[in-house]
C-alpha cells in the first residue's frame, strides 16, 4: 500500500474512532435541575439532581472542594459554576445561590473509557435495563458518578474472591463501604462465606470484629450471623446480660435474651415477679409480662 493510502487509513480509522466516542457520549447526556443548600455544620453542600422527564430526584451531600466551590460564595450569593467530575462521568452546574441556597440546571455526560474499563471487570454498565434494577446506562453512569463508583473499587473487591457480582452490588458495595479489608475481618471473626447481602446488613446493624468480641465475651460464641443482627436491632449489650444474669437467669440462649428485649423484661421487672411469686424462667416471665397469669385467675375465680 502507498505510504499516502496507508496514512489515510490511519486518519479514518482516527476519526471513526472518535466519532463514535462523541456519539456514545451524547447518548450518555442526561440534563435536569439543581437545588443546593448548605449542611447545618456549613462544611457540605446538599445537592439535590431531578432528571428532565423523569420521576423521583438524587440527593447526595459533598464536600464543597470536590464541587469547585466555598462557603464563602455560597453565602455572598450571586450566579455560580461547578462540576463534579468523577471516573464514571461528569456533572456540569450552572444557577445561582442566594441566602445560602442555590438552584439551576444541569448536564451530565457518562465517560465510554469508564464503561469499558468496568465491562473488561465483569460488570456490565449497558446491560439490558429491563433486567437491572438501576435503569438504563445513563442512570447507571449517573448514580455511579454520584456515589463515585470506581474501578479502584471494582479491583478491591475482585481481590477479596468476591464471584458474580452485579452492578447493583458494586452500588451497595460503595455506598456500604464494604471493601477486602471489612471482609477479612468478617472472616478472621468467625464468618468465611458472607455474601454481599449480608455484608450490607452488617454495616446497616454495625456488626463487625469489636461487636462479634462483645458477642463472645457474654458467652454467645456459638450463633449463626442472623443472631447478631438480632442482637443489634434489640440492643443486646454486656450491661444488659450481666444485669439478668445478676438476678438468677444464667444459663440464656441468645433467643431467650432476645425475647427478653422484646417483652421489654428488666432486672427490676425481674425482681417485683420473684416478689410475686413467679416462677424464675424466661417463659413465665413473659406471660407475666403480657397479663396471662391474671386471666388465667380471673378464669378460675370465676
Amino acid at each position: 500500500m502507498p505510504k499516502k493510502m496507508w496514512v489515510l487509513s490511519l486518519l479514518t480509522i482516527a476519526l471513526v474512532t472518535f466519532f463514535a466516542s462523541l456519539n456514545l457520549s451524547a447518548q450518555n447526556l442526561v440534563t435536569g435541575e439543581w437545588t443546593a443548600s448548605l449542611n447545618k455544620d456549613k462544611s457540605k453542600l446538599s445537592l439535590e439532581l431531578v432528571r428532565s422527564g423523569k420521576k423521583g430526584r438524587i440527593d447526595q451531600s459533598f464536600e464543597l472542594s470536590e464541587l469547585g466551590l466555598t462557603r464563602e460564595q455560597i453565602e455572598a450569593g450571586g450566579p455560580v459554576r461547578f462540576s463534579l467530575m468523577r471516573e464514571a462521568g461528569t456533572i456540569d452546574a450552572e444557577g445561582s445561590f442566594q441566602n445560602g441556597k442555590g438552584s439551576g440546571t444541569f448536564r451530565f455526560a457518562g465517560s465510554s473509557t469508564f464503561v469499558s474499563a468496568m465491562k473488561s471487570r465483569g460488570f456490565d454498565f449497558e446491560k439490558d435495563p429491563a433486567r437491572e434494577e438501576h435503569g438504563n446506562l445513563e442512570e447507571r453512569l449517573l448514580t455511579a458518578t454520584i456515589l463515585n463508583v470506581t474501578t479502584a473499587r471494582a479491583d478491591d473487591l475482585a481481590s477479596a474472591g468476591f464471584g458474580n457480582l452485579t452492578v447493583g452490588d458494586l452500588f451497595k458495595a460503595t455506598i456500604f463501604k464494604i471493601d477486602s479489608a471489612f471482609l477479612r475481618e468478617m472472616k478472621n471473626t468467625g464468618f468465611p462465606n458472607l455474601g454481599m447481602e449480608e455484608l450490607v446488613k452488617a454495616r446497616i446493624f454495625k456488626i463487625d470484629a469489636k461487636f462479634i468480641r462483645e458477642a463472645a465475651e457474654m458467652g454467645f460464641e456459638k450463633h449463626q450471623f442472623e443472631d447478631l443482627v438480632k442482637m443489634s436491632i434489640f440492643k443486646i449489650t454486656p450491661a444488659f446480660v450481666t444485669e439478668i444474669r445478676n438476678e438468677g437467669l444464667t444459663n440464656l440462649s441468645m433467643e431467650e435474651v432476645v425475647k427478653l428485649r422484646i417483652f421489654k423484661i428488666d432486672a427490676e421487672f425481674i425482681r417485683q415477679a420473684k416478689a410475686e411469686g413467679v416462677p424464675l424462667n424466661v417463659e413465665r416471665l413473659v406471660q407475666r409480662r403480657i397479663g396471662v397469669d391474671r386471666v388465667r385467675t380471673r378464669a378460675i375465680v370465676e
